[in-house]
């Protein structure tokens, strides 16, 4: 080992990342010991320290970030307190780039009481941070940071909080570029103005019933689930946007114009008919549209979607290049008058791929002229998969259907598959 060149010496150990492998490897040779100290990342997974005995894990922990000059990477999955993460971030904060902390485990601070210090107050120490992800985070008091000017990646899975309190922190991080919130709780009105934020993904535990005010004029990417009302003002840049609501009812969307819009999904049981129009509307310049909503209807009472002309459709959305279409949607576009007059000259240009989830037997001439029309003009589709899924029914008419759809994909087995 004493014979390595320094290069190869530190390419090795810039692979070893995990606390044990790191500890064990410095009893390799003197060499590999000595280079220990120049290591930049250092991660304690949950059960590292399940048969110790004689020595907490806070002084573990801090004896080998200690034994680092620059870390500029900690993620910490196993139990500490608020005084241990406080030590450890007085010797690292300043290097430290991307800080992880699981912080779901709170019977050591608990049994310590108020005197130990808070785990969120404490990582206002690492001022350099780009990317903080905290784990099982209690949020129910706005956490003493002062502004991350750095930050530039913020991720948070699985807490408690409220609207101040949210707000509060993400006014500390101005310059982020990514936010994922996945798994909150208590949140009633969420309002984000963040002017370099991309990619935003927020996930909203509940009823259902959260209403988003979003004003990022750089957004590019934004998923949202658990929300009633959605704003969101600056959309000339967004390319990929995903809605879903499964506690809940979507009652409204306000969205700026979606020219750069290409990926389009929108999820959830209930769906008021106003906001699927609003978002179709929107959407003329996508490429690929999924769609999965189940019922509309302005009221608790659950509806099926009104009839849309399939020809107007999709001379409304000439770019869509992929189509999931999942029962209501389908059903919709399956109506007696839709096909009666077509132009001659109509035709669905860039459509290349077609997923059809079907879940009843009902108005099955309808499917299947739909089924055809898109064969007959999607002149450049390639590929037709149909789901047959949870269709229930001892009618003779349901193995009729079967049967016809059976047909139509010999008919066109280039094309179209059954899954």
């Amino acid at each position: 080992m004493d014979s390595l060149p320094d290069a190869i010496v530190q390419c090795i150990l810039s692979n070893i990342t995990n606390a044990k492998d790191v500890a064990s490897s410095s009893c390799v040779s003197k060499r590999w010991k000595e280079s220990i100290p120049y290591l930049n990342r250092l991660v304690f997974t949950r059960n590292v320290f399940d048969n110790l005995k004689k020595y907490s894990p806070d002084d573990i922990v801090g004896h080998m970030v200690s034994s680092i000059i620059r870390l500029e990477e900690l993620v910490v999955y196993c139990p500490f307190t608020g005084s241990g993460l406080a030590s450890w971030l007085s010797l690292a904060g300043p290097s430290l780039r991307r800080l992880e902390l699981k912080m779901d485990d709170n019977l050591i601070e608990q049994n310590l009481g108020s005197r130990n210090p808070s785990k969120l107050d404490c990582i206002t120490a690492a001022m350099n941070l780009e990317s903080l992800k905290l784990w099982g985070v209690n949020m129910t008091h706005c956490p003493k940071w002062d502004t991350f000017y750095r930050l530039r990646d913020l991720q948070i899975v699985g807490t408690v909080t409220d609207d101040s309190t949210l707000s509060a922190a993400l006014r500390a991080c101005p310059n982020l570029s990514n936010l994922l919130l996945l798994g909150c709780e208590g949140l009633k009105y969420v309002s984000i103005e963040l002017p370099q934020l991309e990619v935003c993904n927020l996930d909203f535990n509940g009823l259902g019933n959260c209403s988003l005010y979003l004003n990022c004029p750089k957004i590019q990417h934004l998923e949202v689930q658990g929300c009633s009302w959605i704003r969101v003002l600056e959309t000339r840049l967004l390319r990929n946007l995903s809605i879903s609501n499964t506690s809940g009812r979507v009652n409204g969307v306000v969205f700026g114009k979606l020219v750069a819009l290409e990926s389009l999904e929108m999820r959830g049981v209930q769906w008021c008919w106003h906001a699927v129009n609003e978002m179709l509307r929107l959407s003329g310049e996508v490429k690929h549209l999924f769609m999965k909503v189940e019922f509309t209807g302005d009221s608790d009472s659950l509806q099926p979607f009104p009839e849309i002309d399939f020809v107007d459709f999709f001379n409304s959305h000439p770019k869509l290049t992929k189509f999931d279409i999942h029962g209501a949607m389908f059903a919709a576009l399956c109506q007696r008058n839709s096909l009666k007059n077509v132009d001659y000259r109509f035709m669905i240009p860039c459509l290349e791929e077609v997923v059809v989830t079907v879940r009843s037997p009902l108005n099955a001439e309808q499917k299947m002229s739909t089924l055809e029309s898109l064969i007959q003009y999607g002149k450049k589709l390639k590929k037709m998969r149909i789901k047959i899924l949870q269709m229930k029914s001892s009618h003779s008419s349901t193995d009729d259907f079967f049967e016809e759809i059976c047909r139509f994909t010999r008919m066109n087995r280039r094309i179209v598959s059954i899954e």
